[in-house]
């Protein structure tokens, strides 16, 4: 298991194995030392002390001690009964103890191969070991591998849950960057389909409608500037910062309408707020030139890093506002839609007559 799911489940076997072992050690040690004679006490006493060192050892110190060294020191243990008389008094339940929690955790941190192998090795070898001391086996004596395997069979499912847990999330994140891309292309396309709504298209319907006159000597250089423009929105390169002033005054370089700058000397913000909101004013001023019968617009910027205000207003013929925003694209997507998408709003004032107030609003 390679996910992050498996990669905690690893870590959370092994430290569950301790914890289990040593949470287990005082009732075991308590089994140990009641039911062993006075005669030999002293001697499971001792026995009892080393399996609790053991034990805290493993789980603290020699934690990444090879399973083989656990294995030898378990079995070492049960060879005591020679020593210190637990055959005849029937005093070898708590080394079982010992062995079956063992076996059992080793489950949780090993490979199926490895456990399987130190569970028989332990389990078939401490039966030998009772058996040479003359204890009379019972069928209790034969649950070390049955606990061990059920301990495995439970692991792997947990394992396989925790597999399931990574897949799913491994395609929730595949879906979650396919959607990301997938936006990021929609967006692209939609702020170039602006961006030719704004520029090339705007200065070609002009001509088409003849609103050009034939000496107008701005059409060239603006339709210079619109393919400039459309360049470097397809290039998609963009610095991280950019002084909306800056901006502004290269989109009014134009002599077909006359804008009245009521603006700071710098103001630098975000490059996609700032590119938002000069889309904006540069949609309001075609809209001036295009609809309000007059060539003159007053722009005025007010702010900071944090927030902005900009209006764009004339004295034109105004419209009414509420029924034509639904429906006029440049309204919709190149104002509405460029405020919207940064986080800002724009608001359109306008009646028959009385002209016409555009105000774009962004704060962080």
């Amino acid at each position: 298991m390679t996910g992050e799911a498996g990669r905690l489940l690893n870590g959370f076997g092994h430290r569950y194995a301790v914890a289990v072992r040593v949470a287990t050690l005082p009732p075991i040690a308590a089994i140990g030392l009641l039911r062993s004679s006075s005669a030999e006490f002293a001697g499971t006493v001792a026995v009892v002390a080393a399996a609790v060192v053991w034990t805290c050892a493993r789980g603290w110190w020699l934690r990444r001690a090879p399973i083989g060294v656990d294995v030898a020191v378990l079995l070492g243990l049960c060879l005591t009964v020679f020593c210190t008389g637990a055959e005849a008094d029937g005093n070898t339940g708590w080394l079982r103890l010992l062995v079956i929690f063992a076996c059992v955790t080793w489950q949780w941190h090993t490979t199926p191969l490895t456990g399987a192998l130190a569970a028989l090795i332990t389990g078939g070898g401490m039966l030998v070991i009772f058996a040479a001391a003359g204890l009379n086996l019972s069928a209790s004596q034969l649950w070390v591998p049955v606990m061990a395997a059920m301990s495995r069979v439970a692991w792997v499912l947990v394992t396989r849950a925790a597999e399931r847990a990574d897949r799913m999330a491994a395609e929730a994140e595949r879906a979650r960057r396919e959607a990301a891309v997938a936006a990021a292309v929609r967006a692209e396309e939609r702020e170039l389909a602006n961006s030719l709504h704004d520029t090339a298209a705007t200065t070609l319907l002009m001509v088409g409608l003849g609103q050009v006159p034939p000496d107008a000597k701005w059409l060239a250089p603006q339709a210079h500037r619109d393919l400039a423009r459309l360049s470097f929105v397809h290039d998609g390169r963009t610095a991280p910062e950019t002084d909306l002033v800056e901006t502004l005054g290269a989109d009014l370089g134009t002599g077909h309408l006359t804008v009245e700058l009521d603006v700071p000397p710098r103001l630098p913000l975000p490059s996609d707020v700032a590119g938002a909101i000069a889309g904006a004013v540069r949609e309001a001023l075609n809209n001036v030139r295009r609809h309000a019968g007059t060539d003159r617009a007053r722009v005025r910027l007010r702010g900071d890093t944090r927030s902005v205000l900009a209006e764009i207003s004339d004295e034109g013929k105004g419209f009414d506002a509420g029924d034509s925003v639904p429906s006029r694209r440049g309204l919709r997507e190149s104002v509405h839609g460029r405020m919207d998408r940064v986080g800002g709003t724009a608001t359109i004032t306008s009646a028959e007559g009385a002209g016409t107030m555009v105000r774009l609003e962004w704060s962080s």
